[in-house]
């Protein structure tokens, strides 16, 4: 179980990072900013969705051994269902309304978010590998 759990929290921690730092600043440097937009749009959802069953999957896996990496896991599954379901369509509205500032405030957080969310993931990994 603790390797199953070291596997999956490697991959929300990895994944996440090739995510935010490798394909969202790829898909804006190498499209023009009217396909990038939509393209991003389509690819969020799916990115808290992966999020939210990785980060479920290691907290149950990591539980009998780490509570409180259990616990933190946990956290960032039950965290990212907002930033899906509320956080990125009110983005989504500010950045059609043109509200620059707004949108501005809104991207930032949905980045502190994601940034505390690898954060996390990399400290459960290390709890984790230090149980094997």
């Amino acid at each position: 179980m603790t390797h199953a759990a070291l596997l999956i929290t490697a991959v929300l921690f990895g994944g996440s990072i090739l995510y935010a730092f490798g394909f969202a600043a790829f898909v804006f440097n190498a499209l023009p900013a009217e396909t990038a937009g939509p393209l991003i749009r389509k690819a969020f959802p799916h990115f808290y969705l992966f999020v939210f069953a990785a980060a479920a999957l290691a907290a149950a896996l990591s539980a009998p051994f780490d509570r409180t990496s259990a616990i933190a896991l946990a956290a960032v599954a039950v965290t990212v269902v907002p930033a899906r379901q509320v956080l990125m369509p009110a983005i989504n509205a500010a950045s059609d309304a043109g509200h620059a500032g707004r949108f501005r405030a809104l991207h930032s957080l949905s980045v502190a978010i994601t940034l505390a969310h690898i954060a996390v993931a990399g400290i459960a990994l290390i709890r984790v590998a230090q149980a094997i």
